[in-house]
């Protein structure tokens, strides 16, 4: 059983530990199943595994998350795009035996992570990510991903497509329509009402291939790779080297979501349950992956940017929209509807998505007083917001740091060696003290 709060944030729909009525939960977690469904099957559809497995992993691992952090964050776990490139040569080589073992390798770095913060306490997270380190940071996760909402929204196949962008317009402004206009529990699923709009808007402008649902059976096994009963396992050194460094990275973006939801949630994750809870609980996730047929899981920002426009942060929502993502794995044709919503459909929802993300980074600037005349501050933004959005990543052989990674490290370290003021600043203000 999670342990009773006192702290209640009545300025939302439902709080953490607030549980809905049956009628109005299924609705708000099959919301965040479509939130999240495309990105989940997309890495397995580019590295070659089999979407149901991939969306039967997410199901599994946000369950464990949610029990290991003692249901306290509403987080999501869909498959980390992190790791696509050493999977697609992996896959191309000794298969997903090797995927496999990679991907329990990257849970077990989060578990040693996890292990050591745990000895070291959380006094150091306050230091290192005060609030002019983690507005930034949280406004570069959400407008670094504006680029694929973009794509979603005019990329046919590589090709601009008129009809994309106004089928993703159409999507935006009636979920924006929908949110100012709707009460009560319409407003709160608000995100999926305006998924249909867009489905049948799609289906009106001839781009959605409905092959895909009348071909699935009703009743589909996902492709289940568990070791010692679908392959007998053998030692893959490449897959280790290849895919558990990257765990650093996806790590970082991990504190990235986690202070997202400090912000959203109005708590303190890093200290309660702990970032050792919450790293633990990303590495459990990975492994059961790995054991089960699945590529690596991480904490999704589509989930985040749910819950910041419907306000609904309840945790028992998250939890079935893991339930529901187990069934619909083995509903063929549910998951194929799904896996049917056209790409520009999910580029109008993003759009929202990720800029109320990016809204939460400079909300958090506005509610701290952070002070933009001061060079300091000014500076860490600057570098942060720039190499964060632009992805100015680091690519060193098989590991790629994400200009999100990149831009984190780099705002904690100035952080810590910047002065307080710069030396003009604090000559000007020496001399109008004399």
């Amino acid at each position: 059983m999670a342990e009773k709060e006192e702290y209640h944030n009545d300025d939302v729909v439902l709080d953490i530990h607030d549980k809905p009525p049956f009628g109005h939960w299924v609705g708000l977690s099959i919301q965040h199943l479509f939130a999240m469904f495309g990105s989940t099957v997309l890495v397995p559809i580019l590295v070659g595994l089999d979407p149901g497995i991939a969306l039967f992993s997410s199901g599994v691992g946000t369950l464990l998350h949610i029990m290991i952090t003692k249901r306290r964050i509403p987080a999501y776990m869909g498959s980390s795009f992190a790791f696509i490139v050493p999977m697609v040569a992996l896959m191309k080589t000794a298969g997903y035996p090797a995927i496999a073992q990679g991907t329990i390798a990257v849970g077990l770095v989060y578990l040693v992570v996890a292990t050591i913060v745990y000895f070291m306490g959380s006094a150091w997270i306050d230091k290192a990510l005060p609030p002019i380190v983690v507005g930034p940071i949280v406004m570069a996760i959400g407008l670094s991903l504006a680029g694929t909402a973009a794509t979603d929204a005019t990329m046919n196949n590589k090709v601009y497509d008129w009809r994309f962008f106004v089928v993703a317009m159409l999507t935006a402004l009636i979920t924006v329509a929908f949110n100012m206009y709707l009460k009560g529990f319409a407003n709160q699923i608000a995100i999926l009402l305006g998924i249909i709009a867009g489905y049948f808007i799609a289906l009106a402008f001839g781009i959605v291939d409905l092959s895909g649902v009348i071909n699935a059976p009703w009743l589909k096994l996902p492709n289940f790779e568990i070791p010692f009963v679908q392959y007998q396992p053998s030692w893959h050194l490449d897959a280790v080297l290849s895919m558990a460094p990257i765990a650093f990275v996806t790590m970082t973006e991990h504190m990235g979501h986690i202070m997202v939801l400090n912000g959203l949630t109005h708590r303190n994750f890093f200290k309660n349950p702990g970032l050792h809870r919450t790293l633990t609980g990303d590495g459990v996730a990975s492994i059961a992956a790995g054991l089960l047929g699945g590529p690596p899981v991480t904490s999704y920002g589509e989930n985040i940017g749910v819950m910041a426009i419907t306000r609904v942060h309840s945790v028992y929502v998250l939890i079935g929209a893991g339930v529901f993502a187990i069934l619909f794995s083995f509903i063929g044709k549910l998951a194929a509807l799904i896996e049917s919503i056209p790409s520009p459909v999910i580029g109008g929802i993003s759009f929202l998505l990720f800029g109320v993300i990016a809204s939460s980074g400079l909300r958090v600037l506005i509610d701290n007083h952070v002070n933009f005349d001061q060079k300091r501050n000014l500076m860490i933004a600057s570098l942060v917001l720039v190499i964060g959005i632009g992805n100015a990543h680091l690519q060193l052989g098989q590991l790629d740091f994400s200009g999100i990674a990149i831009a984190t490290v780099l705002g904690i370290l100035l952080n810590l060696i910047l002065p307080a003021k710069a030396r003009s600043e604090r000559t000007e203000s020496a001399q109008k003290e004399g």
